[in-house]
């Protein structure tokens, strides 16, 4: 019984040496970890001149990209007013040609007495003039006659009795004539639908 005693106490003795060592084993593990982070904390710590360094940099760059935003909005509104200008410009370089044809119809009417076709003659050149103008500019005139109406391109003014059966829901007549700009409605043609 003695040896038994002995041999239990000897293997609880040996289990309670392998316990000591392990808990200080954790523990070596925890003072190696708590060191490094000591370690590394001091290193993390940013200094005030790090701050300032990062400050006047982002100071920097904000204050150039206000700048840099302003010229643009500058930049972009000059090109804009400048384009406005130049395409008013574009366009009364154009019209004075037309000028000058009406020009030359007065002068025609003076000169002639009110000759009929000197007169038709020269407002047919004006008239010309100013439709290849428009049609130079993108500008297209809306065919409507005999077309079925489409409130996408026409205006009814009013209805009238269509005096045949298969003008029914189409146009019959234009009041006032419709144009597209570049494929864009500008003007709706206004028009009377047959009943």
């Amino acid at each position: 019984m003695t040896k038994k005693k002995s041999k239990d106490k000897g293997s609880k003795e040996k289990d309670l040496e392998v316990k000591n060592i392990e808990v200080k084993e954790n523990t070596k593990g925890k003072k190696d970890k708590s060191k490094s982070e000591k370690k590394s904390g001091k290193k993390d710590k940013p200094k005030p001149e790090d701050f300032e360094q990062k400050y006047k940099e982002a100071n920097d760059k904000y204050l150039r990209l206000t700048a840099e935003f302003d010229n643009f909005r500058k930049r972009s509104l000059k090109e804009k007013m400048e384009l406005i200008k130049s395409a008013g410009e574009d366009i009364l370089i154009n019209i004075l040609p037309v000028m000058d044809n009406f020009e030359r119809a007065m002068k025609s009417m003076d000169d002639d007495k009110a000759k009929e076709d000197a007169v038709k003659e020269g407002i047919e050149i004006i008239y010309n003039n100013f439709k290849e103008f428009l049609s130079q500019r993108g500008i297209k005139e809306i065919e409507a006659i005999g077309n079925d109406f489409n409130t996408d391109l026409h205006e009814a003014i009013t209805k009238i009795p269509s005096p045949e059966d298969d003008q029914k829901g189409k146009v019959i007549d234009v009041i006032e004539k419709g144009y597209e700009l570049h494929g864009k409605v500008i003007r709706f043609a206004k028009v009377v639908i047959g009943d």
